[in-house]
């Protein structure tokens, strides 16, 4: 009788352990070097995780949005533009579907970030969004000066972008949909291009969303 227990108590203890593991399931930080604080008047050194710096931009309704409006929110943000002929329009397709699994969801939000300064102003950028399908303010579709688009780009969400002539549309960036915790840090990017990616990417929303 006992022999015959040991498959059940063991297939028990695994399902346990099991559970366990995915209520406490996390998704990484990137280390982004140290930081030293003060504590009861002694310097502590302690690790620096890569954050998305304060930033101020001008929407599709040509009105500001900055770092407060997603305060307490996780968004996935992307940099594309509105003529691109190669990887966008698949990015967008895809993020779309995000959009419209947590649309209404007060704790999720997206952000674009155009790369092309010329071409892409607000009103531009309005008719993109609403040809895709996007509405509300919960999709944002925002414009910058080049130099501190590219710099945030590139330092911060460590996404690629760049001016080339020599690249259809005149502009080379990697399709990567980056996701951002509440306190602004980057937890992971994902090509926009490909299903699996992004689906992988709405699973990981969920482990965020319920992160204390």
């Amino acid at each position: 009788m006992k022999e015959n227990l040991k498959p059940v108590l063991i297939l028990a203890l695994a399902i346990m352990i099991f559970s366990c593991r995915e209520s406490e399931q996390r998704l990484p930080l990137i280390p982004d070097g140290v930081k030293q604080t003060m504590v009861n008047g002694k310097p502590v050194i302690d690790t620096a995780y890569k954050t998305i710096p304060d930033f101020s931009f001008l929407n599709q309704d040509s009105i500001t949005v900055t770092n407060k409006d997603f305060d307490g929110k996780i968004y996935v943000a992307d940099f594309f533009f509105t003529s691109c002929p190669t990887i966008c329009p698949i990015m967008h397709r895809n993020l779309l579907k995000v959009y419209e699994k947590y649309k209404g969801n007060p704790d999720v939000m997206l952000l674009s970030h155009t790369i092309d300064y010329r071409y892409d102003i607000p009103s531009r950028l309005k008719a993109y969004r609403s040809k895709l399908g996007a509405d509300g303010k919960q999709w944002q579709f925002v414009w910058g000066i080049k130099d501190i688009v590219y710099r945030l780009a590139e330092k911060d969400y460590l996404v690629s972008v760049n001016e080339d002539k020599a690249s259809p549309g005149g502009y080379v960036h990697q399709g990567y949909l980056v996701l951002i915790d509440k306190h602004r840090r980057v937890r992971g990017a994902y090509d926009g291009t490909q299903t699996d990616q992004v689906d992988q990417l709405m699973k990981d929303m969920d482990i965020l969303l319920k992160e204390k």
